[in-house]
């Protein structure tokens, strides 16, 4: 190794040392939060935030006024107030009722988990492939003209300066 790149390495060392400071904090700060919802206001709004309107077009049971989701969240605050069921077991209760297009969020499994993890592979794989190419034409960059072409370039330069 040479000095320079001794050098580089020193010099890249602390802004390294800061993003590693800053993940350490944010992971800390992350398993410190609250693990959710506590009161039943709070749980009721939070799954009503999973479920979609099945008549509105895009629009969570929270966020939406329609008949089908008020009744929607009227059989949650039920399900909450009885106090037997967890969130999740919740959601399988109203899935059951009214399909699997009430679920604002897919499953992660099946065909669901192949429409939230395809984008993602087609996006690493569109960024390895990008980084071969570059590296491929940074290595093949280095490669130098001809004689044939300087001289073609030459000539054509002649050529310019006399014509202007």
């Amino acid at each position: 190794m040479t000095n320079t790149t001794i050098a580089k390495r020193i010099k890249s060392a602390p802004g390294w040392l800061a993003v590693l400071f800053v993940f350490v904090v944010f992971l800390v700060v992350g398993i410190q939060r609250d693990s959710g919802p506590s009161t039943p206001q709070e749980r009721i709004d939070a799954v009503s935030q999973r479920l979609a309107c099945p008549t509105c077009d895009g629009e969570s049971v929270f966020e939406s006024r329609g008949s089908a989701s008020v009744a929607i969240k009227k059989e949650v605050a039920r399900l909450v107030s009885a106090g037997q069921l967890t969130d999740d077991e919740i959601v399988k209760s109203i899935e059951s009722s009214f399909g699997e297009d009430v679920l604002l969020v897919p499953r992660s499994t099946g065909l669901d988990a192949v429409a939230w993890a395809l984008p993602v592979a087609v996006a690493v794989v569109a960024v390895v492939g990008l980084v071969i190419a570059f590296r491929r034409w940074r290595r093949d960059g280095a490669v130098h003209a001809s004689i044939d072409d300087e001289r073609i370039v030459f000539e054509a330069l002649r050529e310019a300066q006399r014509d202007s």
